[in-house]
């Protein structure tokens, strides 16, 4: 059965799959010691599940197996030079559903076979860069991202749990040596330490999770990133091996690729939800969009961007207000 999944993996569109038997994760502890020095910012629902979060049996009882794949997204060359950053991960498609769609085929192969499963994509209470490890297709870099010989850092992670039982993979070595360079390339020095990210300086966390106003410590270390942040995943010199990804989906569309960052401020929020209807930006909504690009326009912006972050910091919506009278601050004293 082992050999067949490995095949159905291949033929559904993904690059690895490993296999790991259901048990407590193996960093649960330091898991548990991160939630309490609160390093995971806002982001409660990680503690409100942290129990189930570290044992898949939690999850789904009788759990004997959990199935890891992951899937290529790096689309080739150098990061685009846009006027406004968005992280690689979200230049094209939203990845829950595409993934989530090639699982199925594996689901209804382990359905045939009497199994339950539940499967995941970043959305379920599973440590799965943990159980991703263990599975032995990628090891936990420094930066705490998954690395992998073959993919580098450019790859979507997805688990299933299932009851059936597979015979498990041995956990990948770690093979970052005594290499820093993701450490030493964060804007924001969110990666405190090897292996130890604070959520709450990371500009990922800054510009998608986090909800409120972006700290001002960190606005201008910010630059021209309106979503996410790549620098620690470019800097991984594993990346020197990955190759284009066959998945056309995970391609920046055109339109997206063609605005500047003063006609993204201008976006109304029929307008956003039009243009990233079918990407993963769209969760973050439109007024922290916004928020996001008066930021990046502060930072880069000129006086030709005033008349429209002018409107903005009378706009109803405080948070978007509050950071473009910001933005107007700083391209003024550049001026």
């Amino acid at each position: 059965m082992k050999a067949e999944l490995h095949e159905l993996a291949r033929e559904s569109g993904f690059d690895a799959c490993g296999f790991v038997s259901a048990q407590a994760a193996p960093h649960r502890e330091t898991f548990l010691r991160w939630l309490e020095e609160g390093s995971h910012g806002d982001m409660q629902w990680l503690a409100r599940t942290s129990d189930r979060r570290t044992d898949p049996r939690q999850v789904l009882p009788d759990c004997q197996t959990i199935i890891v794949l992951a899937k290529n997204y790096f689309q080739g060359g150098p990061h685009p030079r846009l006027t406004g950053r968005i992280a690689r991960y979200a230049f094209g498609e939203d990845y829950h559903q595409l993934m989530l769609t090639a699982m199925a085929p594996i689901c209804e192969f382990l359905s045939q076979r009497g199994g339950m499963q539940k499967p995941y994509v970043d959305t379920g209470p599973v440590l799965e860069r943990d159980f991703a490890a263990e599975s032995g297709i990628v090891w936990q870099g420094k930066s705490t991202m998954c690395l992998n010989q073959k993919l580098g850092t450019w790859f979507f992670l997805g688990t299933i749990l299932t009851t059936l039982a597979v015979d498990a993979d041995s956990p990948a070595p770690n093979r970052c040596g005594s290499c820093t360079r993701c450490i030493d390339a964060c804007p924001t020095r969110a990666i405190t330490a090897p292996y130890h990210l604070d959520a709450r300086r990371c500009i990922s966390y800054l510009t998608i999770e986090n909800k409120g106003s972006i700290p001002l410590e960190f606005r201008t270390a910010i630059g021209d990133r309106i979503y996410g942040c790549d620098d620690c995943l470019d800097a991984c010199p594993w990346n020197r091996f990955a190759e284009a990804t066959r998945e056309t989906r995970f391609l920046m569309a055109p339109e997206v690729q063609a605005m500047s960052l003063r006609s993204l401020a201008a976006l109304s929020e029929d307008g956003f939800r039009s243009l990233f209807r079918r990407s993963p930006i769209r969760r973050i909504k439109h007024n922290r969009f916004v928020r996001n690009v008066c930021v990046a326009l502060g930072n880069v912006g000129t006086e030709e961007d005033l008349p429209i972050l002018r409107d903005l910091a009378d706009d109803s919506d405080a948070l978007i207000a509050e950071h473009a009278a910001w933005a107007i601050t700083q391209i003024q004293s550049r001026n």
